[in-house]
């Protein structure tokens, strides 16, 4: 392929990259344009762009939805979650690592085998358990749901990593004075933030966005979660379309801003991840 052709095939690909791009931020434009129009104006024309902009839709879903009280308690939710799943995978993974016995390879086992059980064949068991342990409608059981719908990736991801933290580190540590506990969060727990933070972006986006475990769960509307507050515009017989569309962009606004300032680490992680273990 001579020079000419080469430059021609690199433009090529970047007028499809181009289109993709576009492609995927498509629903994005949909969802902005649409929240500042009227019902009526969403109705006739949902691709145009808004004739006036209604910026009082914001404010209006704001209160009927109780945002407020909807972003407390995500936010609750969503941090707890987050840090005990990252906390309690990781130091689960590293004592399989350091004690590779019988026992924690067939532990590995379960929990991988754990990765590819649908969820909607355990719905029914997962609010049996909730229900006799008495934590049904409270972000407790909510909270307990979550670590066991995803301590299994977490420690999959982790047990490779910690793989590659030499050993001879938390030795020259132990020889220095530190115990177990104080070596794995001194020294491992520090080496392993590249996958420690991807662990926590993609849990962060994936509990902040869940709709169905929350609506299984929390009944009391003092409880309701972002996604849950949400979808109160959507009725049996009326769609808000004007209220449904403020309160979706302002719900999804602060796990993208965050993915944004974070989405480093996922490629840092990925890359570490494919090189190291």
């Amino acid at each position: 392929m001579n020079a000419k052709s080469k430059s021609r095939w690199n433009i090529g690909i970047e007028v499809i990259m181009i289109l993709l791009a576009l492609l995927f931020l498509s629903p994005f434009y949909f969802l902005l344009a649409n929240s500042v129009k009227s019902f009526g104006e969403i109705l006739s024309d949902a691709a145009s762009w808004p004739q006036h902009f209604m910026w009082s839709n914001y404010s209006s879903a704001w209160k009927l939805a109780r945002f407020s009280e909807a972003f407390r308690n995500s936010l609750i939710v969503t941090i707890i979650s987050v840090v005990l799943i990252s906390l309690f995978s990781a130091m689960a993974a590293y004592r399989m690592v350091r004690a590779n016995n019988r026992f924690n390879q067939v532990l590995l086992l379960l929990f991988v085998a754990a990765m590819v059980v649908p969820f909607q064949t355990i719905m029914i068991p997962i609010l049996k358990v909730v229900n006799v342990l008495g934590v049904n409608n409270s972000f407790l059981g909510l909270i307990i749901s979550n670590l066991g719908l995803s301590i299994p990736m977490a420690i999959f991801l982790f047990h490779g990593f910690i793989k590659s933290v030499p050993l001879e580190i938390e030795e020259a540590a132990t020889v220095d004075g530190c115990n177990p506990i104080s070596a794995f969060f001194r020294i491992v727990l520090p080496l392993l933030k590249p996958m420690l933070m991807t662990i926590i972006v993609l849990n962060a986006l994936g509990i902040w966005n869940d709709y169905l475990l929350p609506s299984l769960i929390l009944q009391a509307p003092e409880l309701r979660t972002i996604p849950l507050a949400t979808f109160s515009f959507f009725g049996q017989y009326t769609k808000q379309w004007d209220m449904a569309l403020p309160a979706l962009t302002i719900g999804v606004a602060p796990i993208v801003i965050f993915y944004l300032f974070m989405q480093r680490y996922i490629v840092e992680g990925i890359a570490a991840g494919s090189v190291k273990g």
